[in-house]
């Protein structure tokens, strides 16, 4: 992707082709055609977020109805891993729709979505299509959630931070934890010492995220982290406490 256009084009019919060649070698049946048709017809004047809906709908019309054959085509197609902090929204813009397909229809198959958000994540991004399950199966999603906060894969980990954020930009507010943040804080601990940026950043935003949503817990946790001498967790407060001071 450039920079000549805005992201919002890059979800129209071009995108509906990309997804027909990808999809057509692993499920022949699919109506390339058609799908590409529907799309070019529907997406005029419609948001970017609309449109990924918009291309969820669609593939969702286009694929087998039975959800475990539909998401095994889906994430057969997503290729190599992204080896890179960056490129979720340039290189691999492509998985939104995806992604957004398990947050809409997978909700009754909480083992194969989970499945299917981790290979997401690892390309761009699982953390909209979690936060349904994380309201619908809280202990079960945490649980996951704290395998992947162990992870050897850094996108793993982050999606442990990122998808729980109270506030995540873009996404409804997440009220599971704000009286009881105590199991989330839990996975933030696993993270507090992570040497990459990518995750980093996400847990400092997260931690602002509960400064502005339930104060106490959060300072109290901040100051508990403030005496460590881990480069990582200092970082991660300077960031956390940039706007908002924590005495």
């Amino acid at each position: 992707m450039g920079t000549k256009y805005s992201i919002t084009e890059y979800f129209g019919r071009n995108l509906a082709e990309l997804l027909s060649e990808r999809i057509n070698p692993v499920y022949p049946e699919f109506d390339s055609s058609n799908f590409c048709a529907k799309v070019e017809k529907e997406i005029v004047n419609k948001t970017y977020t609309q449109r990924i809906i918009l291309f969820a709908e669609l593939l969702y019309q286009h694929l087998p109805q039975n959800y475990k054959h539909s998401t095994h085509i889906l994430t057969s197609i997503l290729g190599d891993e992204n080896p890179n902090e960056t490129g979720m929204f340039t290189n691999y813009y492509w998985v939104m729709p995806i992604g957004k397909f398990v947050e809409k229809y997978g909700l009754d198959e909480f083992d194969i979505s989970i499945a299917a958000i981790e290979e997401i994540t690892k390309r761009n991004t699982g953390e909209y299509a979690i936060r349904p399950y994380i309201r619908k199966y809280p202990d079960k999603t945490l649980n996951k959630m704290k395998e992947w906060a162990l992870s050897g894969n850094y996108h793993l980990r982050r999606l442990a931070s990122e998808g729980l954020r109270p506030k995540l930009p873009w996404s409804a507010k997440l009220d599971t934890f704000i009286n009881n943040p105590e199991p989330v804080f839990e996975i933030l601990e696993i993270l507090k010492e992570d040497p990459v940026m990518f995750v980093k950043k996400s847990v400092a935003n997260h931690l602002t995220d509960w400064l502005k949503v339930n104060y106490e817990p959060t300072a109290k946790l901040i100051r508990q982290w403030s005496l460590s001498g881990n480069k990582h967790t200092q970082w991660i407060i300077k960031r956390a406490t940039r706007k908002i001071v924590v005495e």
